[in-house]
């Protein structure tokens, strides 16, 4: 097996830090991502959002909890996130 790489490590999985908007759901917590890009035409920095479906196993998470999730297999139709940590508690 000299020289050949190990076949069980995994490519890094995606991760995106938000904050929680919703968690009426059960098991579930919508995260609300923020980025900032140039606009090209109006050369300003300007604000999108996305929205993310995280599961929540232990429903820990509240409303304004920041958050960090990571990418996994698909759970449901819409959920493909998991939270892996809260960051920052909402007061």
């Amino acid at each position: 097996m000299a020289g050949k790489e190990n076949q069980t490590t995994r490519p890094k999985r995606a991760t995106k830090v938000g904050v929680v908007v919703s968690d009426k759901m059960d098991k579930t917590v919508v995260v609300r991502v923020e980025r900032r890009i140039f606009h090209d035409t109006y050369g300003k920095v300007i604000k999108r959002t996305s929205r993310f479906k995280a599961h929540d196993e232990s429903n820990q998470c509240g409303v304004g909890d920041k958050v960090l999730i990571i990418e996994t297999r698909p759970l449901s139709r819409s959920k493909n996130w998991a939270v892996k940590k809260v960051i920052e508690k909402a007061r």
